[in-house]
């Protein structure tokens, strides 16, 4: 919601209230708004603020502002929309981030609004104006970029080509795409990117392509038509040697206070370890990053006083001549950037949940006015692949592999390392899913062996699998739901580890079955749950319940001190943002892609989806790596690299990704096209046959179904006699008839019982391998209920043999019928269900509709307003990844 105040310009009215771009021109020393028609074009004559509003996760607007400064503009508007771009920040309760964008020298941000590319247009913007030619104006464009593409149009000369950069000739009649020799792959797939937009543009969707190679024979008809646009064939000049000596040393870092008088004062270097604490709220100051600048503005500095500093910057740099490829980023404390944070050393980390904090606001509110408030459920995760699948676990053991037996994969230990092996049915074929899993307290050489080992089974496959590693304790909610119930034992029954204790005579915690184990339980997803084993005390035990402890209870823990009082919660999944890694002779870049989708994953690169909770590393069939081991250890660096500085734990999950064997958890963040998947070639290649029309042609054949090895032998990994036969609806295990709610119980010794849990378990002796034993009073009953509530809904029953599991209830599931992405009550959507207007759909109507399924508001509109609102059908609606559906929902206030 946009603040404005009487002092904010009349064309910003409004700005900021929806999710999307805005655009506004100065023209005779006013802003006009640019309507959507013409966004993405830009005449080298004016200047432009550009606004980006997105809402996040949290459920607060997130704003980018950006003001484009075009080569030929006047001194006046530049000096106008740079205050102008302050002034719309103010107007937003200067949250937002503003950026200084000089034509050809644009941040990939700003770039990446308007795929594939920018093409600045000669002249000046006027408004109501439209510009129509009766000849067609031939131009020669350079591009440059893989990802982020910059076009910039040059002399119709021989001379302007090179043999770095990918060239488009654009005449009436065809377009010619001229690529130098040591031009990469990806630029040519890009500069066939801007020929597309170019023909739908400028040629009514038609028109000849042709592309020429740096050094092809001139015998060819093309390339002889080509040179003839230039009045003949003559060799490009080569390069020049540089005489400038490159500095690969990283630049020092300056933090200067800027004065009343727009002076600069330096006050700290970051040779000397610059800190949050020297930002005082009342001041503004610059951080030189020498290719790049942040003006920091406290929150207490007055708008005159932002004015003043900014000016000042924009003078100072323009006396220094220094170069128009400096970026300059506007910040206001509070809204620091990851990039301006990453200069300071510990800058705090603020977690806040906002979103709950809002929510109850807002319930609050409606309660006080008198209405019936019910919360409706937090969004409960749901599988991403079929969860009905086969699982094999090992052990490592040194060199050597131990199956575990399939009524005991369950149980892992802390101290050993796993493999696990999960096989699943896919839409075409089965799939599999490979896991590291490290327990907390293993050693590093068992580490290495299970990603040793893992590696090789993925390789003994042809690398048709996704393999993950995760460590104890973080585990993706994915890895429960294969799983549905996992116990972690202390201890461990690894030789290295026994060896490891007993060098540091370290008392050895594994369990035994004439030992008492006391585990905490928890839902670790709504089909899923973890019990983890902690200190018990060692006196017969009796049921406690909690705020009634007698005081020998707490003694015996050591005194009564503060303990979690709520489940262990996982991070919650952020909007991801990609990058592209590249690691040359140890130097190991990353680089952001904003607002990416499935044409950035280029066949050539590596790149790493950091979703915050968890990271994939995806390897293009083309790219220069070397295994996927390799690709861990990248997924490693970026994680210690931390670049968006939020925290990111070395125990994050990694999973690796290959091209053409994307898993649909890894699809969900994109709008997937499976047949841009199956094509081969490099990118250029594809990209030059979707533009004919010839992408079938380019589709690799059809994967066939992957035959393991059976290198591992003794119940080998690769044995799939027992893989089941599902619908294609179907993504839970099978429910055995013996279990109910009430499965997972079992019968011990009175222990440790409470309203919350009880449960005494007799876990494996450690030698015994298979033989996980239950005394004779131990027994499943599904007849006593629990007085306490474990979960609130019931998981999915397990094929699991007697005496092998904790004693535990499960409570009945709700009754609510739980709905599809696409049904509403039972009902496809789109198919009778009764349609309602916008305004009395959206949360805050003031005459909302009653008897609705609340969590598919939008499902109730008619597909007239549907399509006006969101911008597309419900059909393509319906395909979108949920997280962007949800985004979409709520920047409408129908979520």
């Amino acid at each position: 919601m946009s603040l404005l105040t009487d002092a904010v310009d009349a064309a910003f009215q409004g700005a900021g209230a929806n999710t999307g771009l805005e655009i506004w021109c100065v023209e005779n020393l006013q802003l006009v708004p640019v309507p959507k028609s013409s966004h993405g074009k830009f005449f080298s004559g004016s200047t432009y603020i550009v606004l980006n509003t997105v809402l996040l996760k949290s459920g607060l607007h997130q704003h980018d502002i950006h003001y484009w400064l075009g080569n030929n503009a006047k001194e006046d508007d530049s000096a106008l929309v740079s205050e102008k771009a302050l002034e719309l920040d103010a107007a937003l309760g200067s949250h937002a981030v503003q950026y200084r964008e000089d034509q050809g020298q644009e941040t990939g941000k700003f770039l990446s609004y308007f795929k594939p590319c920018i093409i600045p247009i000669e002249g000046v913007f006027s408004s109501g104006v439209q510009f129509n030619s009766e000849t067609y104006q031939v131009s020669l464009l350079a591009c440059k970029g893989d990802h982020a593409v910059y076009v910039k149009e040059v002399p119709f000369s021989r001379s302007s080509l090179n043999h770095n950069d990918v060239f488009i000739l654009d005449t009436a009649s065809k377009i010619f795409l001229f690529s130098g020799c040591k031009s990469s792959t990806q630029e040519r797939a890009k500069a066939l990117e801007v020929v597309q937009y170019i023909i739908e543009n400028k040629h009514n969707g038609r028109c000849d392509v042709t592309t020429i190679e740096d050094g092809k024979f001139v015998a060819d008809p093309d390339v002889g038509e080509f040179w003839s646009l230039f009045g003949g064939y003559a060799p490009i000049a080569r390069d020049l040697p540089s005489t400038i000596q490159k500095n690969s040393e990283i630049p020092s870092v300056y933090l200067f206070w800027i004065s009343a008088q727009g002076q600069l004062c330096q006050i700290g270097t970051d040779s000397d370890s610059l800190k949050k604490e020297m930002l005082d709220a009342d001041k503004c100051y610059m951080l030189d990053c020498g290719t790049e600048l942040f003006v920091w503005m406290g929150r207490s500095t007055s708008i005159s006083e932002r004015k003043k500093s900014i000016s000042s910057i924009e003078d100072i740099l323009g006396s220094q001549g220094r170069s128009k490829g400096t970026h300059i980023t506007f910040l206001t404390g509070g809204s620091e950037t990851a990039a301006f944070r990453s200069y300071f050393d510990g800058w705090p980390q603020t977690v806040e949940n906002l979103y709950e904090e809002g929510r109850e606001k807002v319930a609050a509110i409606f309660k006080h006015h008198g209405y019936d408030v019910k919360e409706l459920p937090d969004e409960d995760w749901q599988p991403y692949i079929n969860c009905s699948g086969t699982l094999k676990v090992w052990r490592v053991n040194g060199s050597e592999l131990y199956l575990i037996p399939t009524a005991e994969q369950n149980k892992l230990f802390t101290g050993d390392c796993y493999i696990v092996q999960y096989i699943y049915p896919g839409d075409e074929k089965d799939e599999l899913l490979f896991y590291a899993w490290l327990g907390c307290n293993s050693v590093t050489e068992d580490r290495v062996e299970a990603i040793s080992h893992m590696n090789a089974m993925v390789d003994s496959n042809k690398g048709a699998a996704v393999l993950a590693q995760v460590v104890e304790g973080e585990e993706p909610v994915q890895f429960y739901s294969i799983f549905e119930i996992l116990i972690v034992f202390k201890g461990g029954m690894s030789s290295r580890y026994k060896c490891f204790i007993s060098e540091k005579e370290i008392t050895d915690e594994t369990s035994g079955e004439e030992k008492m184990a006391l585990f905490r339980i928890q839902e670790s997803g709504p089909n899923s749950m973890q019990a983890v084993q902690v200190d018990p005390p060692t006196w017969q035990p009796v049921s406690v319940r909690e705020g009634n402890e007698p005081d020998d209870f707490w003694n015996v823990l050591g005194g009564k001190v503060e303990y979690p009082r709520v489940k262990e919660t996982k991070r919650y999944e952020e909007d991801p943002h990609l990058f592209t890694c590249t690691s040359t002779e140890g130097d190991f870049k990353v680089k952001e892609i904003y607002n990416f989708n499935q044409d950035d994953l280029t066949t050539e690169d590596v790149l790493v989806l950091d979703c915050y909770s968890e990271i994939y590393v995806w390897i293009g069939r083309h790219a220069n790596i070397r295994s996927k081991q390799h690709a861990l250890t990248l997924g490693m660096k970026f994680l210690e690299m931390d670049i968006l500085v939020e925290g990111l734990s070395l125990k994050t999950p990694i999973y690796v990704v290959s091209e053409g064997y994307e898993p649909s958890f890894f699809t969900r963040f994109f709008h997937w096209d499976s047949s841009k998947a199956r094509m081969h070639g490099n990118s250029f290649e594809r990209k030059l046959a979707i533009l004919k029309g010839q992408m079938q042609k380019m589709e690799a054949p059809q994967r066939s179904a992957w035959k393991a090895n059976d290198t591992y032998s003794s119940g080998s990994y690769s044995d799939r006699s027992q893989i089941k036969t599902v619908s294609s609806d179907r993504l839970r295990r099978s429910v055995s008839p013996a279990f109910s709610s009430e499965r997972l119980r079992r019968s011990a010794s009175p222990a440790f019982s409470s309203d919350r849990l009880r449960r005494s378990v007799s876990p494996a002796s450690p030698g015994s391998g298979s033989n996980f034993k239950a005394s004779s009073n131990h027994k499943f009953s599904s007849s006593t209920p629990m007085s306490g509530e474990l979960f609130s809904t019931a998981s999915p029953d397990h094929d699991i043999a007697d005496g092998s599991l904790v004693s535990v209830q499960v409570e009945e599931p709700s009754s609510m019928e739980k709905v599809s992405s696409t049904k509403v009550n039972g009902t496809e959507v789109g198919e009778g269900l009764e349609t309602f207007p916008y305004e009395r759909l959206k949360v805050m109507s003031n005459n909302p509709v009653t008897g609705i399924d609340l969590t598919k508001r939008e499902a109730y509109l008619s597909h007239e307003e549907f399509q006006e609102k969101f911008g597309m059908t419900k059909k393509a609606f319906y395909e979108l990844p949920k997280w962007r559906q949800n985004k979409h929902k709520r920047s409408l206030h129908l979520f």
